[in-house]
């Protein structure tokens, strides 16, 4: 492994390994797009996602700038204090 980093898929299951990227465990969401890194016809903009989970009081790491459309990101913690991130690439 040259780059450090390895997506592993198994039917619809992906998962990435990564080594020295991260200093912790983290889980990635990337809305918009299905399991081959394609873009889907429709899903839930990450904006809308975001609304949603300030909301309901889930305190974010970082934020999307909900005055934009297309890619944008935000970052969650879980109980564990391991990161959440939500990145849309479209």
């Amino acid at each position: 492994v040259t780059q450090n980093w390895l997506i592993l898929k198994n039917g619809a299951a992906v998962i990435g390994l990564f080594q020295g990227m991260f200093e912790q465990n983290i889980l990635t969401f990337n809305p918009g797009w299905d399991g081959n890194a394609q873009p889907l016809d429709s899903f839930t903009d990450i904006r809308d996602l975001q609304r949603h989970l300030k909301a309901q009081g889930v305190p974010l790491l970082s934020e999307a700038d909900e005055f934009t459309s297309g890619p944008a990101s935000l970052m969650a913690a879980d109980p564990d204090g391991n990161p959440i991130l939500l990145d849309q690439h479209v």
